[in-house]
C-alpha cells in the first residue's frame, strides 16, 4: 500500500514539477519576471495587488516599481505550483523514512530532492532580489529540470514492471554508452537554450537558416558568457551588445545541430539493432519529440517568438530529457552483449577450468 502511494506522489510530482517549469518560461517569456519586487510575498501580500487600497500601499511601499497586476498574479500564481511542488516532495521523503526498511524502497533520491527544492527556492528568492540576473535564471531552470529528471527517474525505478521483458534483451555497451553521452549533450544544449532565453537574445539571428544574413556572423566570447554580473543592474529585456547576443544565439544554433544528430544516431540505431518493442518506441518517441522540437526552434525565428510557441519549445525540452533518461533505464535494465573476442576468451577460461578441474581430480 505504501509502496504504490509513493508511486502516486512520485508521479504527481513529475506532473507538477513539468507543470513549473512551463509556467517559469510563460512567466519568463511573458517579462512577468518582476511581476513582484519582493519574496517571497507580492508588494508585502500574499497575493497580487487588485483593490484599489491594495493598489495604493503598493505604489507607496514601493515607489520606483510599477505594478503591473496581470504580471504579478502570473508570477505568484508559479509561486504557488512550487511552493506545492516543495510540500509533495517533503512528503515523498517522510513516507521513503518512513518505509526505509522495505528493500525496494527508495530513500536517498527522495531526501535529496528535498535539498535541491529548498536549493530551488533559494534561486527564486535571488531571481526577484537580483533582478532576473541571467546567471541565477539560468541555474534557476536547470535546477528545475534536474528537479524533474530526479523525480522521473524515482517513479520509473518504482515501475520495475514495464521493464521486466527488456532484461531478456541483449544490448551492445556501446550504446549504453552513447546513450548516457547523449544526455550530457542535451544538457549542454538545454543551458544553451537557458542562457539565450534569459539573456533574452532569442531574436539577436532573426533570419533563418543565416544568421544577420551570413552565415557565420561576428562574435564576442568574452561578453556573452560572462557569469559574474552586477547583480544590483535590472536585467529584464537584455543587456548584451549586438555582436555578444549574436554569439550566444548563434552556438545555440550550432548546438541543436549537433544534438539532433546525436539523439537522431542514437534512436536509429535502437531502431535497426534492438528486438525489444519497447525500446523501439521510447526511440519512436525520441525521434517525433526531437522533430518537434526542431520545428518549434525555427518557428520561434520565423514568426518572432510568439509565447505559446516559445513556451512550447521550453516544454518539448523537458519532455526530451524525459525520453533520454526513460531510453537509459530501459538500456540500464537491459542484458550486455559480448563481443566476438570477449566471448572466445571466456570460453577458453572455462575449458582451462575445467581441464584443471579434471586433471585436479585425476591427481
Amino acid at each position: 500500500m505504501n509502496n504504490k502511494l509513493f508511486q502516486r506522489l512520485s508521479l504527481a510530482a513529475c506532473l507538477l514539477a513539468l507543470g513549473v517549469i512551463v509556467l517559469g518560461a510563460y512567466v519568463r517569456l511573458s517579462d512577468a519576471g518582476l511581476g513582484c519586487p519582493d519574496w517571497p510575498g507580492c508588494f508585502g501580500l500574499l497575493t497580487a495587488p487588485e483593490a484599489a487600497h491594495e493598489l495604493s500601499r503598493a505604489r507607496l511601499d514601493f515607489p520606483d516599481k510599477e505594478v503591473h497586476t496581470a504580471k504579478a498574479w502570473k508570477e505568484m500564481i508559479h509561486r504557488y505550483f512550487a511552493s506545492a511542488l516543495g510540500l509533495l516532495i517533503i512528503a515523498m521523503a517522510a513516507l521513503a523514512l518512513r518505509n526505509r526498511r522495505d528493500q525496494s524502497q527508495q530513500v536517498v533520491l527522495p531526501v535529496i530532492l528535498v535539498g535541491l527544492v529548498g536549493f530551488q527556492g533559494a534561486l527564486g528568492m535571488w531571481t526577484v532580489t537580483q533582478l532576473v540576473r541571467p546567471t541565477i535564471v539560468t541555474l534557476h531552470l536547470l535546477t528545475g529540470l534536474l528537479t524533474l529528471s530526479l523525480l522521473f527517474w524515482v517513479l520509473i525505478r518504482h515501475s520495475k514492471p514495464w521493464f521486466e521483458k527488456i532484461k531478456d534483451i541483449e544490448v551492445k555497451p556501446s550504446m549504453k554508452t552513447l546513450a548516457k553521452f547523449a544526455v550530457v549533450v542535451l544538457a549542454l544544449q538545454i543551458f544553451l537554450g537557458g542562457w539565450t532565453s534569459t539573456n533574452y537574445v532569442a531574436l539577436y539571428c532573426p533570419d533563418f537558416p543565416t544568421c544577420q544574413g551570413v552565415w557565420v556572423p561576428e562574435t564576442n566570447f568574452s561578453e556573452a558568457f560572462q557569469f559574474f554580473k552586477d547583480p544590483t543592474v535590472n536585467y529584464e529585456g537584455g543587456t548584451l551588445s549586438l555582436e555578444a547576443g549574436v554569439t550566444v544565439h548563434y552556438l545555440h544554433r550550432i548546438g541543436a545541430i549537433i544534438t539532433a544528430l546525436i539523439l537522431a544516431g542514437l534512436a536509429l540505431r535502437i531502431l535497426f539493432t534492438v528486438k525489444s518493442t519497447v525500446l523501439r518506441r521510447q526511440s519512436i518517441l525520441l525521434l517525433a519529440l526531437l522533430v518537434t522540437q526542431i520545428s518549434l526552434g525555427i518557428a520561434n525565428v520565423v514568426l518572432v517568438l510568439p509565447i505559446p510557441i516559445a513556451v512550447s519549445h521550453n516544454a518539448v525540452a523537458a519532455l526530451l530529457l524525459l525520453a533520454l533518461l526513460l531510453i537509459n533505464y530501459s538500456l540500464v535494465s537491459a542484458n550486455c552483449t559480448q563481443t566476438s573476442s570477449t566471448r572466445s576468451g571466456a570460453s577458453v577460461n572455462k575449458l582451462s577450468a575445467g581441464s584443471f578441474g579434471k586433471e585436479g581430480l585425476k591427481g
